[in-house]
């Protein structure tokens, strides 16, 4: 049906617009007055009072800048590393399985070396660990020797502490030996206890490593031996130095991987050993991040000015690494090792050499990891 057009049309009020909202009053009018004398609701509730000691400043004022200096031990280890290296002659093969993911056992084989003191030139040696959240545990057994040697670490306190625990024995029985340690340490400072039985007499001795500055540490050492009842000290000073890079660093992957290596590129540490009045200075550089490192240690006794003195340089390829050992006597050592495989365990092939000039000795071997 057509309706007329001279027909009114009425409509209902949901069908005709919404009337805009009222205009805001002005500040300060009366309106506004009221609407501030009104109680607060539950979503503009007034902030928490602040509680003293409770904030970001305090929090970060409370942090030290100096770092945890990591072990005694290990304060000079990657001088160590460079300038001492492992070489051996004949064949050296070492054949791991991974039994489970918390155990594992490594078959070693050494062939056709004149290394061995006992003057035999081949040896055998089965190896098991197994390791969780809290630490490891290993036995080593050399069924030709007749020894035992065992190794188990153990977290204490959630942490805090670590115990470890230090066993050699042997068929003969003169040579067994014993050793308790507890390693300590907090945000700025390490230490160590030890005590057991070694060369047929009471160890003890203790550590402490400390972090005076960002970039400088101290510590010393002290053990008894009652074996020969000799009181051994020594004392360690290390100074860090920053990285040339460390404005270039980008938040990134790629340096997430390499950020242990550039926490201390370069540092040089001086130890003291009282008991035998040698002084040693290890110096150690990183020239890349994570490619090409170099060491030098000068050892020498300030009484009678002898010294000895060792180079060594270490270079990290993609699927190999080089190192290279010269001590002052002319020996040079080299290290090779290749990986044949980019997955996750592949075998690695190892060469080794040394020669002696002084002596006229030369020493010749490779080796093979398998499912290392």
């Amino acid at each position: 049906m057509i309706i007329p057009s001279f027909l009114p049309v009425f409509g209902t009020k949901c069908d005709s617009p919404a009337a805009p909202p009222p205009p805001l009053p002005p500040p300060g009018s009366a309106d506004s007055a009221k609407s501030s004398a009104l109680p607060p609701t539950s979503s503009s509730s007034p902030p928490p009072p602040d509680v003293p000691g409770d904030s970001i400043a305090h929090a970060a004022a409370s942090v030290s800048s100096c770092p945890n200096p990591g072990p005694l031990e290990a304060a000079t280890w990657d001088v160590r590393r460079l300038t001492s290296l492992d070489t051996y002659d004949g064949v050296r093969v070492d054949i791991s399985k991974q039994l489970s993911p918390y155990f594992a056992v490594v078959h070693s084989f050494h062939l056709g070396t004149s290394m061995l003191p006992d003057g035999r030139n081949s040896s055998y040696s089965f190896t098991s660990q197994m390791n969780d959240e809290e630490g490891f545990s290993m036995a080593r057994i050399d069924p030709e020797r007749g020894t035992v040697d065992g190794r188990v670490h153990k977290a204490l306190l959630g942490g805090i502490a670590m115990a470890k625990l230090q066993l050699g024995l042997s068929t003969e029985g003169a040579n067994d030996q014993l050793l308790g340690e507890i390693d300590l340490g907090a945000q700025t400072w390490t230490a160590n206890l030890k005590y057991g039985s070694m060369g047929g007499g009471n160890v003890f001795g203790c550590n402490y490593f400390q972090a005076v500055t960002p970039r400088l540490a101290m510590g010393g050492e002290g053990m008894y031996i009652g074996a020969n009842g000799n009181m051994l000290s020594s004392y360690t000073a290390k100074y860090s130095f920053h990285p040339k890079w460390s404005s270039t660093i980008e938040e990134n992957s790629s340096t997430k991987e390499t950020g242990a290596a550039q926490e201390c590129p370069a540092y040089l540490a001086a130890t003291y050993n009282a008991g035998q009045g040698m002084l040693s200075i290890n110096y150690k550089q990183s020239i890349t991040p994570s490619r090409v490192n170099v060491g030098a240690s000068l050892e020498c006794s300030p009484v009678t000015l002898e010294s000895q003195l060792a180079v060594g340089a270490e270079f990290n390829l993609t699927r190999s690494k080089m190192n290279v050992c010269i001590d002052g006597t002319g020996r040079i050592q080299s290290v090779l090792e290749a990986k044949l495989g980019r997955e996750q365990g592949s075998p690695s092939l190892n060469f080794a050499a040394e020669l002696d000039h002084g002596k006229g000795l030369m020493r010749f071997g490779y080796g093979l990891n398998i499912g290392s």
